[in-house]
C-alpha cells in the first residue's frame, strides 16, 4: 500500500475518533520483537561512550516510536520466541531453521568473532525486555512456542471483532497468508503495509492462497524446499487458481491429478504429497503449533482489563545507565507525545 494510501486511512482514523470512543481494542500493534531487533542489530553501528554496541537496542526503541507515531495504535504487543520454540517444527521437518548465519558476524567493523557479537545480541534483546517494561504495552513469550505462532493466534482473535482493526510489524512473509481487510501486515524492509489487494498486486495470489503459494515455493530461510522445477514464475502458469479462487491442499491434489500427464511438476507434487503437506502445517498461521493450554494462557493475557502505565523515571534510568546518550532525542517529551495515547485506555 502506497504510504499517501494509509495516510487517507488514517485521517479517516482521526475523524471518527472526534465521534467515538476508542477502546484498547480498536486499533492493535502487534510486533515481531526479534525480528525488528535483528534488523536493527545489523544496520545500526552505534556504540556508547564506553565502546558497547547499542545499536539494537536503541534501533528497535526508535522504531518503536515510529510504528506509534504512524500507526497510532490503542494496544501494543511486542513478541518473542520462548526458549526452544522451534522445536514443534523441528519435530516436522529437522532441517527447520537449523544453522541460520551459523558462521557469518553481522558487523565485522564492531566484533571480533561470532561468540562476541552473539553476546551483545543476548545482551541487548534482555535489556531491551527491561525497557519495554516500563512502556504502557504488553510484551508477550511463551517457553517452547515460537513468536510467529503467539501473533497468529491473538491477530486471529483480535481480527474476530469488525470493529477492531490490526497491524502485524514483521519482515516475516508467512504472516500475508493471514491479511484481510482489518488485518494489515507492514514488512519494514519494503516499508510497505499489505492490505488485500496489495498482496494480489505483489505476488499475484490471493491472502488466502499465500500458505499454497509458499508450500509449493518452500522457504530457502527455514530450510523448507519447495517443489524441484516449479519457480515464482512457473506457479502462475501451473496454478493460475492461486489468483482467482480460495483453494485448499484437498484442492491443489486434485488439480494435480487431473493434470499428472501434461507436466512433470503436478506428478511430483502428488509423489511428494507427504512431504508438501508437512510444509504447509510448519507455515500454516491460521492454525498456530499451539495447545489448548497456551492458547488459553496467551487468551488470559490479552484481556484488555489491566490498567497499564508509563514508568517515565525507571526508563530515563535504564537510558542513563547504558550510555544512549542521544540515541533519542529529549527522551521525557519522546516518552510523553509517543505513549500518551496507550496511556490513556
Amino acid at each position: 500500500m502506497e504510504k499517501n494510501e494509509l495516510l487517507k486511512i488514517l485521517d479517516n482514523v482521526s475523524e471518527e475518533e472526534k465521534t467515538s470512543t476508542f477502546t484498547k481494542e480498536s486499533r492493535i500493534l502487534i510486533i515481531d520483537g526479534l525480528n525488528l531487533f535483528f534488523r536493527n542489530f545489523a544496520v545500526i553501528n552505534l556504540v556508547n561512550e564506553s565502546g558497547t554496541h547499542i545499536g539494537g537496542l536503541s534501533g528497535f526503541l526508535r522504531s518503536l516510536g515510529f510504528l506509534i507515531k504512524n500507526i497510532k495504535p490503542t494496544s501494543v504487543y511486542v513478541v518473542f520466541d520462548g526458549a526452544g520454540g522451534a522445536t514443534s517444527r523441528q519435530n516436522l521437518i529437522p532441517e527447520y531453521k537449523t544453522n541460520r548465519n551459523i558462521n557469518r558476524i553481522t558487523n565485522w567493523e564492531i566484533f571480533d568473532n561470532l561468540e562476541e557479537e552473539d553476546q551483545a545480541k543476548v545482551d541487548q534483546i534482555t535489556r531491551l525486555i527491561h525497557y519495554l517494561r516500563c512502556l504502557p504495552l504488553q510484551v508477550l513469550l511463551l517457553d517452547k512456542v515460537e513468536a510467529d505462532d503467539i501473533i497468529a493466534y491473538i491477530s486471529n482473535k483480535f481480527s474476530e471483532s469488525p470493529d477492531s482493526q490490526t497491524f502485524i510489524v514483521s519482515a516475516d512473509k508467512d504472516f500475508i497468508q493471514l491479511v484481510k481487510p482489518n488485518l494489515i501486515v507492514y514488512r519494514p524492509m519494503e516499508k510497505r503495509y499489505y492490505f488485500p489487494k496489495d498482496v494480489k498486486n505483489k505476488f499475484n495470489v490471493l491472502p488466502e492462497n499465500f500458505i499454497i503459494y509458499k508450500t509449493l515455493l518452500g522457504d530457502a530461510s527455514d530450510k523448507i524446499s519447495g517443489v524441484k522445477g516449479l519457480g515464482e514464475k512457473g506457479i502462475h502458469k501451473k496454478f493460475p487458481e492461486l489468483s482467482t479462487i480460495p483453494i485448499s491442499m484437498d484442492d491443489l491434489f486434485e488439480i494435480c491429478e487431473n493434470k499428472i500427464k501434461d507436466h512433470v511438476v503436478y506428478s511430483r507434487i502428488i509423489h511428494e504429497w507427504d512431504r508438501l503437506e508437512k510444509n504447509y502445517m510448519v507455515m500454516d498461521l491460521q492454525n498456530p503449533l499451539l495447545s489448548n493450554k497456551e492458547k488459553q494462557l496467551l487468551t488470559e493475557s490479552t484481556k484488555q482489563d489491566t490498567k497499564l502505565t508509563l514508568k517515565m523515571d525507571e526508563f530515563q534510568k535504564l537510558y542513563r545507565e547504558d550510555g544512549l546518550n542521544h540515541a533519542i532525542r529529549d527522551v521525557p517529551s519522546w516518552l510523553r507525545e509517543t505513549f500518551k495515547v496507550l496511556n490513556s485506555f
